[in-house]
């Protein structure tokens, strides 16, 4: 069997999972909720990485950023102060 054809199956098949869970409005709420949390996480990390030595929280990647940092790097900071400034102009452009 070629293998564009086991894709697409594979990929039909997920799909028809997918809706069949999906049809259930409590499944529905449980995967919305699942996302917010996903998100905030992704936000806090990003703005731990702006502040690699001030932060309470004690994940693994907030102690090697803040380990990168005492040693000179300053990738994180560089890349959270990039980012920040995009979302600020971006925000700024859609008022």
């Amino acid at each position: 069997m070629k293998k564009r054809y086991v894709v697409s199956a594979v990929g039909a098949v997920g799909a028809g999972i997918a809706s069949y869970y999906l049809m259930d409005s409590n499944s529905r709420y449980k995967l919305k909720k699942m996302a917010k949390s996903s998100a905030k996480k992704v936000n806090r990390v990003f703005e731990n990485a702006g502040v690699p030595d001030q932060s309470d929280e004690q994940e693994l990647d907030q102690l090697e950023n803040a380990k990168m940092v005492s040693e000179g790097s300053q990738f994180g900071v560089q890349y959270y102060n990039e980012k920040k400034n995009e979302n600020t102009s971006e925000q700024q452009q859609n008022l």
